[in-house]
């Protein structure tokens, strides 16, 4: 009886460890790289629009996906590019959002570097495997219209030369409507997350059921 007994809870065991390494198996990453737009600036973590994110992901039945937020306020595209390398190792993620470029727009950044820069982070992540969405961004013309111009034009470009999924314009119905701005001007409000996550999800929505287990 005792032999029965430790045969059975070897057969328990084992079938645990195969339902916990299926579990497991079943799980896919999604990793946000941005700046403060994603990090949660001026509003609380659970409003922002990567907590709206994992809640919507519950919603439309693709709760196999974990989110990994790795955002960080201030982050630019330089400190991007360094930073990615360790993370993809880390989070082994199967998509990564970029969303990044904003603060070099602010601070006068050359394009060229800008543009260089997101697409070293593209070629990163494509060659760990993952897949990229690139989140685009815009900026006020206070450089001029010349530079404004240029910046925007970085992300459309990339994403059809790198054949990357694009969000048009991460704070588009944000940026000019009363009410969903901070005082700052440059950062949305509680209120806005809702509709940042709007803007992401057509585009994101399709990538992350063509990689569903």
């Amino acid at each position: 009886m005792h032999t029965v007994f430790l045969r059975l809870r070897s057969i328990v065991f084992l079938a645990l460890i195969c339902a916990g390494a299926q579990a497991q198996a079943s799980q896919n990453t999604l990793m946000i790289f941005g700046d403060s737009l994603s990090a949660a600036y001026g509003v609380q973590t659970e409003e922002a629009w990567v907590a709206l994110l994992k809640e919507r992901l519950d919603e439309e039945g693709l709760d196999q996906w974990q989110v990994v937020n790795a955002s960080i306020s201030g982050e630019t595209t330089d400190g991007g590019v360094r930073r990615l390398p360790r993370l993809l190792d880390e989070n082994d993620p199967d998509i990564v959002i970029i969303e990044l470029g904003g603060n070099d727009g602010l601070r006068g950044f050359p394009p060229d570097v800008i543009r260089s820069n997101l697409s070293s982070m593209i070629e990163q992540v494509n060659e760990s495997g993952a897949r990229a969405l690139l989140v685009g961004m815009q900026i006020p013309p206070n450089y001029g219209q010349r530079y404004t111009s240029a910046f925007a034009e970085i992300y459309p470009q990339l994403a059809e030369q790198q054949q990357t999924e694009l969000v048009p314009f991460f704070l588009d119905g944000v940026y000019d409507q009363e009410g969903l701005m901070q005082d700052d001007d440059i950062h949305p409000t509680a209120e806005a997350q809702g509709q940042l996550l709007d803007n992401v999800w057509p585009v994101l929505e399709p990538m992350l059921r063509r990689q569903s287990p």
